[in-house]
């Protein structure tokens, strides 16, 4: 299987509570939540539902688990209208949560991956298929890239600065080339860009 990522971000990199109300992630006095909500047009959600239920099985980290636990995992579909695809995508699909300390997940359809995590994943990607996906998981997307283990990422970016909030990439980290294979931007200024991983980049000379 291919290991994808799918990643909502804002211009300024913050990744922390992008949905729901202010209160989905209020970590380190975080308090700017739900910036994505209403931001992409019909173009950008037929988008990411396709994207969905192209999914073989899905890979999370608990954080990002334990919250589609909470709305996907316990939703109808009358709960969520026009995005039945994602919650049938959710609840039918394989479901691997990398974590430590989770030992008895309730959602149906979960295994815990908590030991030598590399050597798990490579085993997931080598079996039939077509993508393992990954969404949101923002800590276990930076150590899937330090690993070279994502062969693709797609970055949702919303036209907002929030100025706080857990980013994407730190501050000091590994270096990485991207190519871009695909980009597109939508009617409210919600632009996708489809990443492929390429290696290190190439500095000019002293």
């Amino acid at each position: 299987m291919k290991l994808t990522t799918m990643t909502q971000v804002t211009v300024d990199g913050v990744v922390q509570g992008n949905g729901g109300a202010s209160d989905e992630d209020r970590r380190n006095g975080f308090e700017r939540g739900g910036w994505a909500l209403g931001r992409g047009d019909d173009a950008t959600h037929a988008f990411i539902k396709q994207t969905y239920q192209r999914a073989d099985a899905f890979l999370l980290g608990r954080r990002t688990y334990e919250l589609f636990a909470g709305s996907w995992g316990s939703a109808t579909e009358q709960d969520v209208p026009g995005w039945e695809p994602v919650m049938r995508a959710l609840n039918t699909q394989p479901k691997y949560v990398a974590s430590t300390t989770l030992t008895d997940p309730e959602w149906s359809g979960t295994t815990v991956l908590s030991d030598d995590l590399a050597a798990a994943i490579a085993d997931l990607k080598a079996e039939p298929g077509g993508e393992l996906q990954v969404h949101g998981s923002g800590t276990l997307t930076r150590w899937l890239l330090e690993n070279d283990l994502i062969d693709e990422m797609t970055h949702i970016v919303v036209p907002v600065v929030l100025g706080q909030g857990a980013r994407l990439f730190p501050e000091a980290g590994p270096d990485l080339q991207l190519d871009l294979i695909e980009s597109r931007v939508d009617s409210k200024g919600v632009t996708i860009q489809v990443y492929r991983p390429a290696g290190r980049p190439q500095y000019a000379a002293a």
